[in-house]
């Protein structure tokens, strides 16, 4: 076994966006000087689906009861509000429309009103006079009005963790790619790019968009693979005509949850996004296409279920993507006055959407553990939202395989509670 010194941190996490930094954070507030340290490929935290998303602090409404995805946004947006308040990050609490245009959508819309009220959330029901009194721009038949749903930085937020880490006595590196990953009996050695040797007793995989890769580096199967959807955003050139956030009612059969209309705390309003498969993993637009990633995606036989069965949808979204005018049809069931020259294109986001080798889109947040390892397989929106709780999840089951090496934290060692 190898000695305390012999290693260079206890807890190894990979990816420094929210969930990786979030986990840092909770070890680093959980068992107080354990040595943590975070890799991050990037030149700074957030690069990614962090920094890439709408900023919505999610209520849990859309969820299934009991999933993890229900627990942690419900209990995250209250944690993620007081976070922010406490470390002076820009939020807003506003609430939000989920807002029906059909007469088909009504029953689903109903059915969001049940499922809020099993969440214990503030779940009001509006006529097309009550909707006019919230967003006067805005039409539709019917609307509920969530109100513990806000707006927040969340690239601040991350950055915010770091620096808690940091301050705790953690190290975050930036530009440090892992290449390589070596399980010994006694815990893991990686390598990255630079050639910078790191041994754990425990590795946490956070890696988002890549981390199905890290999982395979690391010798484990993650049963899944990423399959990249682009999120494609405009920004409202008019944001008086929309007062906050602003949803379609969801389709249940997609995890994505349609175009929607978000003031930000900076004052804009994004409309998206729409989602189309990605060319690559990084694939920020329809030219970014890396031939070794699209031929992974392309081998999976999920992949080519996902088409098949869903090809309309698909065609729909890729349509919109290709067509403003489609797009802008599409925004106009909620928002009828905008036009075609209301929007102006913003950044684009992709999701790391986790889909099973029979085609299922993985619907819950995923993770999974291995000989010391812990791999977060699938965490899109409303991970964000539900950083905290998960990061505080990830880093128990973290802890407690590092106490199976021998390891107690400092503070046990010295004799005082943790």
């Amino acid at each position: 076994m190898m000695t305390h010194a012999a290693y260079d941190c206890e807890v190894l996490v990979i990816g420094g966006g929210i969930v990786g930094l979030s986990t840092a954070y909770a070890i680093t507030r959980s068992a107080p000087g354990t040595r943590v340290t975070v890799l991050e490929k990037e030149r700074g935290p957030a690069r990614h689906q962090t920094g890439r998303n709408s900023g919505v602090i999610h209520s849990g409404v859309y969820y299934r009861p009991g999933s993890l995805k229900a627990r942690y946004a419900v209990r995250g947006a209250t944690e993620m509000a007081g976070f922010c308040a406490e470390h002076g990050i820009a939020h807003a609490v506003t609430g939000k429309l989920i807002v029906a245009s059909e007469r088909c959508e009504l029953p689903r819309l109903h059915g969001l009103v049940q499922r809020g009220r099993e969440h214990g959330l503030p779940v009001r029901e509006l006529g097309p006079a009550q909707i006019a009194e919230y967003e006067p721009r805005v039409r539709g038949l019917a609307a509920i009005r969530v109100g513990t749903t806000g707006v927040c930085d969340f690239g601040a937020v991350a950055a915010r963790f770091a620096k808690e880490v940091t301050a705790a006595g953690g190290i975050v590196r930036y530009g440090a790619e892992v290449t390589a990953i070596d399980r010994r009996p006694w815990g893991v050695a990686v390598r990255t790019a630079s050639g910078l040797v790191v041994r754990a007793r425990v590795l946490v995989n956070c890696a988002g968009l890549q981390c199905d890769r890290v999982a395979r580096l690391a010798g484990d199967d993650p049963g899944v693979r990423i399959v990249p959807f682009r999120g494609e955003y405009y920004e409202l050139a008019r944001p008086e005509l929309v007062r906050g956030l602003v949803y379609p009612v969801p389709d249940p059969a997609f995890p994505f949850l349609g175009v929607h209309l978000t003031r930000g705390v900076d004052g804009s309003v994004h409309v998206g996004p729409n989602a189309v498969p990605a060319l690559a993993r990084e694939g920020y637009g329809w030219p970014v296409v890396r031939p070794g990633e699209l031929l992974e995606t392309l081998s999976w036989p999920g992949s080519w279920r996902i088409a098949r069965r869903h090809w309309r949808y698909g065609a729909g979204e890729v349509h919109r993507s290709l067509s403003k005018r489609a797009f802008t049809l599409a925004v106009r069931r909620l928002l009828p006055e905008v036009t075609e020259d209301d929007l102006r294109p913003s950044t684009a986001g992709v999701r790391a959407q986790a889909v099973l080798r029979d085609g299922t889109l993985v619907d819950d947040f995923l993770i999974r553990e291995a000989p010391h390892t812990v791999h977060v397989l699938n965490a899109p929106s409303p991970a964000a939202t539900a950083s905290l709780p998960i990061g505080r999840e990830v880093a128990r089951r973290a802890l407690l395989r590092a106490r199976g090496t021998g390891w107690k934290p400092p503070a046990v060692e010295s004799g005082h509670c943790v």
